[in-house]
């Protein structure tokens, strides 16, 4: 079914903070203020690398405006913090390890004032040899920069005899990929408001994922009660991971409870770059072999990942990397070895997509490569090879089974695209069967030809050529087999008479609220205006777990097929007594309690006097539950239960005199269940698809000798409206088995997987290039055309 407006009228809903945000009202978490604010400044590193000999800050202390200047001896409790466990200094004392570490904090009047403290703070250091690249940084004789040494982690997952059985295989092939340092670039960098009470507690403003998570760290770092700090994390102007973990929170929160002020905190784009997380870059080796028939044999993979300085949830990237190295297909024999190591360059961590990104793109690409030497259609081949229903999963793990696979396969054919692909792929075969019989074909040029047949709309121009690719995914949601995975929520009819659920998610622009408002109304027939939404406050919300790992709708759908059954039968109940109906006759719907059949008509008991009664009597009316993300009972750390399936196939422009890869359509096709909120489903996927383009073609925040060498977003290129394809088509399968319990999957990660190997199948058919290193290269395309037509010119 095609995501759209007239598809999805009843449920195409305005965001309910839609307005603010195109308005420019909304407040994020860094906008505000507080009466006697100070601005906090954090001091980073001069090195990647270097032992710090000593730190005066006395001038900075002296200095007019400044109220605060803490460091590493003012950390009262554990000077550690990390997601996973504590393993990033807060302050640095003895050691540098990349050029965002931070040495000290400055609290004071302005922000100039800040900025110029931090000038006057005197570090004296000594270099040290800096471990920039991670190929070598396991080699006998390379500095550890941490005692266990430069080892994060390692996995392994075998099935089979992947080695021996290479020797049975028909075809093989095998090749390197290179994937890059991408920033999550969120339009709200790090930053946020602290404030100290007045009866000593802390109010932490602040983006993240993970109120709580973070109210446990800070409580580590300040050795201070958790309850005694309180966590407000929304609205956020975007996470994607990288907010995940905690940035300025321990400074702020430092400042605000040595000066009793309001600290607030802001990093500027370069202070974002120098010191956020980005995504790992990898290496990937692939080898994998088919039989004649084009059944996969044997895959071999070997996964280096460079995850920087610290560790934050790279073993846990790593983790989910491994299992997904497999793609969505059955193969005999397999070994996969995966190794995350430590380096001086910006640490790497959690990032939409979470290492899935890079091995789909391998995998898929390998999938393109065999086929070619098979002879065989690369479609037909995945459709040969998909992992049918009732097969385990990636680390042989049992999963819930669906249909997903089979079916985004074939509804991928009803694309506008795939007929001018079967049309590009016949003349391809065309001109090579020409070769093959020894006839005059000029290779690369004859490509002119099929480029310019498929309509006066398309481009005449002899240098642009055109091509079309295709990708699938198989995407696992939640945190994994043996990782805790909490959740919980609640209902309640406040004294106001509105039905308020109350969730510890956050919104960062994944329209969480929108698909809330919707399952509430669905759940109780309400009007919107029945509704009341509490999340990102832990003071106010249950514990719901991380915004994170496309588990925040499963979890409050799942929550609330809990919490309905007693909160509807408590309501009914009151109901009854007060209107003196059965009640069996009663139902919810639009401003309170309805006889059944006349939901339309106006309620015999409203809400609000439902409310009223439940306080006089002092016996309120709400509903709580906890529980855990559905885990599957068998396989490795981190095997997944549920799975979201995707396929991806996109058209190309290819300019072959400037080497640009331009996408001029991308149609998505999305099997995870019912669509809860399609606006905020599109924009998923869409978003997504944005950010792998960027993947794909143009972001690499590329370091030299651990320094980073762009600093803003002048050169670092993010696309814009401009560079995205002028047409998106979203397709989804809404579809489960009968008896599913599940629910809707999500989707935050999906739209971003799929979008890199389809590009590159479609450079390929474009321009006869293989390519195996993101972005995309424009120099490395104009090379390798000029390379083919040399090579072409001697044949």
């Amino acid at each position: 079914m095609l995501l759209n407006r007239e598809t999805y009228a009843k449920r195409w809903i305005i965001r309910p903070d839609g307005e603010e945000k195109v308005t420019g009202k909304l407040r994020y978490l860094t906008d505000l203020t507080a009466p006697g604010m100070l601005y906090g400044k954090v001091l980073r590193s001069r090195y990647p690398h270097a032992w710090i000999l000593s730190i005066d800050t006395s001038k900075a202390k002296q200095t007019p405006g400044v109220r605060a200047v803490v460091t590493a001896e003012d950390v009262p409790g554990m000077n550690l913090f990390g997601i996973a466990f504590p393993h990033q200094p807060v302050f640095c004392h003895d050691r540098v390890r990349y050029i965002g570490d931070a040495l000290a904090a400055v609290a004071a009047d302005t922000e100039e004032i800040a900025e110029h403290a931090l000038s006057l703070i005197e570090v004296m250091y000594e270099p040290l040899p800096v471990v920039e690249n991670p190929e070598t940084a396991l080699d006998e004789g390379v500095l550890k920069l941490h005692p266990e040494g430069n080892l994060l982690h390692r996995t392994s997952l075998q099935q089979g005899e992947a080695e021996a059985a290479f020797a049975g295989c028909a075809y093989i092939v095998e090749e390197t990929y290179f994937t890059p340092r991408q920033m999550h670039t969120y339009m709200e960098t790090e930053g946020g408001l602290f404030i100290p009470e007045a009866d000593g507690k802390l109010t932490v403003y602040s983006p993240t994922q993970h109120g709580y998570k973070d109210r446990m760290q800070l409580s580590r770092i300040l050795a201070m009660e958790e309850e005694r700090i309180r966590v407000i994390s929304s609205p956020i102007g975007g996470s994607f991971g990288g907010k995940d973990e905690l940035n300025v929170q321990p400074f702020g929160a430092l400042l605000a409870l040595t000066t009793g002020s309001p600290v607030k905190m802001h990093n500027s784009r370069r202070e974002s770059v120098i010191a956020g997380i980005k995504r790992h870059p990898m290496r990937i080796k692939m080898k994998t072999g088919v039989d004649e028939a084009g059944y996969l044999i044997a895959h071999q993979v070997s996964i280096l990942a460079d995850t920087g300085a610290y560790a934050t949830l790279g073993r846990e990237v790593l983790n989910f990397a491994t299992e997904h190295a497999i793609g969505p297909y059955n193969i005999q024999h397999v070994d996969v070895q995966g190794t995350s190591v430590y380096t001086n360059n910006g640490v790497s961590g959690e990032f939409r997509g979470f290492g899935g990104n890079q091995v789909i793109f391998a995998v898929e690409s390998q999938i393109e490569r065999l086929a070619e030497k098979l002879g065989m259609d690369a479609w037909e081949l995945r459709k040969l090879n998909l992992r049918a229903p009732g097969d385990p999963g990636p680390m042989g793990q049992q999963i819930v089974q669906t249909e997903g696979a089979s079916q985004v396969w074939s509804k991928v054919m009803e694309s506008p695209l795939w007929a001018k692909r079967e049309k590009m792929m016949k003349r391809l075969a065309s001109l090579q069967e020409e070769r093959d019989l020894g006839q005059d074909v000029k290779g690369l040029s004859d490509l002119r030809e099929v480029n310019g047949s498929w309509g006066e709309s398309e481009t005449q121009d002899p240098w642009i050529r055109r091509g079309i690719g295709a990708a699938m995914v198989m995407h696992g949601a939640g945190l994994g087999l043996g990782i805790p995975d909490h959740s919980g929520g609640r209902l309640e009819l406040t004294p106001e008479g509105k039905l308020q659920a109350s969730f510890g998610f956050e919104e960062f622009g994944q329209g969480l609220y929108a698909a809330l408002t919707l399952m509430l109304q669905d759940s109780f027939g309400c009007a919107a205006d029945d509704i009341s939404i509490i999340i990102g406050d832990t003071d106010r919300v249950p514990s719901s777990g991380s915004s994170t790992a496309s588990r925040a709708t499963t979890m409050m759908w799942r929550a609330l097929q809990r919490l309905k059954p007693p909160l509807v039968q408590t309501l009914l109940q009151q109901a009854s007594a007060l209107a003196g109906f059965a009640a069996a006759e009663l139902a919810t719907g639009a401003g309170g309690i309805h006889r059944k059949g006349n939901e339309s008509g106006l309620p015999v008991v409203t809400y609000a006097q439902l409310a009223q009664a439940a306080e006089a009597a002092a016996k309120p009316i709400l509903a709580h539950t906890e529980f855990d993300y559905p885990t599957t009972p068998e396989g490795l750390v981190g095997a997944h239960y549920l799975y979201t399936y995707a396929a991806v196939i996109v058209e190309v422009e290819v300019n072959m005199l400037t080497g640009r890869v331009k996408v001029m359509q991308t149609d998505h096709v999305i099997a995870a269940g019912p669509v809860i909120n399609p606006m905020g489903f599109l924009g998923q996927i869409e978003g997504g698809s944005g950010m792998a383009l960027g993947f794909t073609l143009t972001e690499d925040a590329i370091m030299k000798e651990s320094k980073y060498v762009r600093h803003n977003l002048d050169t670092y290129l993010v696309p814009t409206v401009k560079d995205s394809p002028p047409i998106i088509r979203v397709d989804v399968i809404e579809d489960l088995p009968e008896g599913d319990t599940f629910g809707p999957r999500g989707v935050g990660e999906i739209g971003s997987v799929g979008l890199a190997p389809a590009i590159t199948a479609a450079v390929r058919q474009a321009t006869g290039i293989w390519v195996n290193r993101l972005p995309i290269s424009p120099e490395d395309i104009v090379q390798s055309i000029d390379w083919l037509e040399r090579v072409e010119a001697i044949d």
